[in-house]
Parts: structure tokens; sequence; C-alpha cells
């Protein structure tokens, strides 16, 4: 099996072909990386929220550590000030889950532009390269069976006229020559045919 043809032409062209699959793949990565960074810069809010309220709720707490040492009504001084530190608590897990659920869409939606990207450019670039694989592989496989270097003269003869400019034409055109079974023409004209394919003979 063979990846790319022989000859210079076509082989210049898949290279480039399949250099600028993936560097549109790559591209395609990157953005979907920078769209990420860009969402996940709304979770800087829940940050500084789980920040600010943790520092607030253990400030709190810490207090009412404080107050339970005073005497007679250190009781009563550490329930409202755990009960702000309990409230602190329960704003910084808000922060926290605000951060999580920005995270989950960042990363769902690197993930659907990374697919989309990498499909859409699969899809154009490697149905001709897989089309062209199996086609050299047939045409190599033609050549080499009985018979098959004139099925090759035959699909030159079919095609288009200027590739056949290079070949001697002898006399009575190189239909009749191909018809006749000429040896010389036959071999020129599947010349011919697998150059179009991009291969040598």
């Amino acid at each position: 099996m063979r990846l790319y043809a022989q000859t210079r032409a076509r082989r210049i062209r898949q290279v480039v072909a399949d250099l600028t699959a993936l560097v549109l793949m790559a591209v395609g990565v990157w953005f979907a990386l920078a769209v990420h960074d860009g969402i996940m810069l709304l979770a800087e809010p829940g940050r500084k929220l789980e920040d600010a309220s943790g520092s607030l709720a253990s400030g709190l707490g810490d207090a009412g550590d404080a107050a339970s040492r005073v005497p007679l009504i250190g009781d009563v001084l550490k329930k409202p000030l755990r009960s702000a530190a309990d409230a602190g608590n329960g704003l910084s897990d808000a922060g926290q889950s605000m951060q999580d659920a920005v995270g989950r869409v960042a990363d769902l939606t690197a993930f659907a532009l990374i697919t989309l990207s990498v499909a859409f450019v699969l899809a154009l670039w490697l149905p001709p390269r897989v089309r062209w694989i199996r086609s050299s592989a047939r045409i190599r496989g033609l050549l080499d069976a009985p018979g098959g270097a004139d099925l090759l003269a035959l699909r030159a003869l079919t095609g288009p006229v200027k590739d056949l400019a290079a070949v001697p034409v002898p006399e009575g055109g190189l239909a009749d020559a191909w018809r006749r079974g000429d040896e010389q023409t036959v071999r020129d004209l599947s010349r011919v045919a697998l150059r179009r394919a991009g291969l040598n003979a």
C-alpha cells in the first residue's frame, strides 16, 4: 500500500494537503483551549466569593470560640457568631459550586469545539486520501495482472487528450495501434495512465 504518489507534482500536493490538515486541526485545538480559558475567567467571582466567605467564616468561628470563654454570657455571644460563621461557610460552598459549574461548561465547550473542528477537517481531507490510496493500489494491481496493461492503455485513451501529447503516434493513430495490440503503444499509453494516477511504471 502506497501512501504518497511517486510523481513529484502530485506527491507535493499530497504532502501540502496533509500538512494543511494537521495545521488546521492544531489551530482548532488551540482555539478550543483559548475558549476554555476565556470561559474559566467567569469562575473568578466564584473564587473571590469562596475566599472571602471562607475568611469571614473562619474569623467568625474564631470570634465565637473566644466569646465562649467570656464568663456568664459566653454561650449567648457564641451562638450568633457561630450562626454567622455557618452562613459564611454556605457562601463559600456556593462560590465553589459556581466554579465547578463554570469548569464543567468550559470543559464541555472545549471538547465539543475540538471534536467538531477535527471531524470537519477529517471529513474534507481523509476521503480523498483514502480514495487515492485505494485507487493507486488497484491500478498497480491491474498493471501486474494479465491484460492489465491493455486496460490501462484504454484508460489513457479515454482520459484527457492533453495527457496523450507526449505519446508517439504510430501510423493509423493511437486507438488503431491499441486495437492491434501494438506492444510499444500499449506500454506508452499504460505509462500515461500510471502518471495520471501519480505512479511510475
